[in-house]
C-alpha cells in the first residue's frame, strides 16, 4: 500500500478530475478502506481543500470552491499545456496579466522536467499566435524570460550580455528589482552595479542571464514603481505616434480601462484626455472603440482617418448583415 503522503497526493489527483466521486468508486481507486478514506479527505481538509461530503448509501466527495486557492496536482499534459498557455499570455496587451502570467511561468518552469520543457518548446516553435493591435515586439526567449524573473523573485544580482541600441554590447552585473511589458514589450528594471544607477533593459537584447548566488537587501526605486520607471526612461525615446483623444467617460474608468497603456487627465467628473503612445495606431484605436463611450480624436490626423475608415467599415459590414 502506498504512504500516506502519496496516497492522499493521488487521492487530491482523482478528485480534481471529476466533480464528483462516489465514495466506494474512490476507495477502491485508493486501494483503502472507506474508514481510511476519510481520515485521508480530512488530512486535505487540514490542508485548506475544500472537500465536500455527500452522506448516504451513495455517498461521495468533490471539491468545491474555497476562500483561498490551493495547490493544484497537474499531470504531464496539463503542465504543458499550461506552460504553452502562460507563454501566448505574457504577450497579452491587458493590464497585469502580461506580469502575472511571468511569474506563473516562473514557477512552473522552475519544477519543470527537461523532457516536458522540450515538449513545450517545440508546440511554441510550430504555433503561430494570434494577435491583434499593436504587433508584438521582438520575441524574448522563455528560458531567458523566466530566468530573469526568478532572480526577481529571489532577490538574487544578476549577470548578463546586453546589446545597446546602436549596437555596442556590454557585460552588466545588476540588482533585478521587477520586470515590466509595456508596449508590446519586456523590460528589466533594476540596480546597475557598475554604474551605481537605475537602469532599464530591453529584454530582447538581453543574453546569457546567470545568477551569481548572491542575494541582496532591496534598494529604494525612485519612482512610484517599475513601470512608471519605465514608461519615464521611454518618454524620452521618439516614437511614431502620440494618440490625444478627449473621452466621454469618468477619468477613474478609463484609467481602469487602459491601465498602464496611457496617462489619463480628467477634465471634468464626466469628460477625460487619453494620452497614449504606441508604435501602431491600431492599438489606440481599438482601446478607444472598447471604452464604450463617445470619445473624439484630437492627435494625430492620421488616427483620426484610421477611425474614420474604421467607421465607415463596420457600417457597411452591420448594413450586409441586416440585409443578409
Amino acid at each position: 500500500m502506498a504512504n500516506t503522503s502519496t496516497r492522499t497526493l493521488r487521492l487530491l489527483s482523482l478528485l480534481q478530475t471529476h466533480r464528483y466521486w462516489p465514495g466506494g468508486e474512490l476507495a477502491d481507486r485508493l486501494g483503502v478502506s472507506i474508514r481510511t478514506l476519510r481520515r485521508d479527505v480530512d488530512r486535505l481538509r487540514e490542508l485548506g481543500y475544500p472537500v465536500e461530503a455527500q452522506r448516504g448509501v451513495d455517498g461521495g466527495y468533490q471539491l468545491a470552491a474555497g476562500a483561498a486557492l490551493p495547490p493544484l496536482v497537474i499531470d504531464d499534459e496539463e503542465a504543458v499545456a499550461l506552460a504553452v498557455g502562460l507563454q501566448a499570455a505574457a504577450e497579452s496587451p491587458v493590464e497585469g496579466i502580461a506580469e502575472a502570467s511571468v511569474r506563473v511561468l516562473a514557477k512552473v518552469a522552475q519544477v519543470m522536467p527537461a523532457r516536458l520543457r522540450r515538449r513545450v518548446e517545440a508546440l511554441r516553435a510550430v504555433t503561430v499566435p494570434i494577435g491583434g493591435g499593436t504587433p508584438a515586439g521582438p520575441g524574448v526567449d522563455p528560458d531567458r524570460l523566466t530566468a530573469v524573473a526568478l532572480a526577481c523573485r529571489d532577490t538574487e544580482r544578476l549577470r548578463f550580455s546586453y546589446s545597446a541600441a546602436d549596437g555596442r554590447g556590454s557585460r552588466r552585473h545588476v540588482e533585478p528589482h521587477r520586470l515590466v511589458c509595456l508596449h508590446r514589450r519586456w523590460y528589466l528594471v533594476a540596480y546597475d552595479l557598475d554604474r551605481q544607477d537605475w537602469r532599464t533593459f530591453r529584454l530582447d537584447r538581453l543574453s546569457s542571464p546567470q545568477g551569481s548566488g548572491t542575494r541582496f537587501g532591496p534598494r529604494e526605486l525612485p519612482a512610484e514603481d517599475a513601470a512608471a520607471f519605465v514608461r519615464a526612461g521611454l518618454d524620452g525615446v521618439p516614437r511614431p505616434h502620440r494618440v490625444q483623444a478627449l473621452v466621454a467617460a469618468p477619468a477613474e474608468t478609463v484609467r481602469a480601462h487602459v491601465g498602464r497603456w496611457g496617462t489619463v487627465e480628467e477634465v471634468d467628473a464626466g469628460h477625460c484626455r487619453l494620452l497614449m503612445t504606441a508604435d501602431s495606431l491600431d492599438w489606440p484605436a481599438m482601446a478607444l472603440g472598447s471604452l464604450g463611450a463617445e470619445f473624439r480624436v484630437t492627435a494625430p490626423a492620421e488616427l483620426r482617418v484610421l477611425v474614420e475608415e474604421w467607421g465607415a467599415r463596420f457600417t457597411r459590414a452591420a448594413g450586409a448583415g441586416a440585409a443578409g
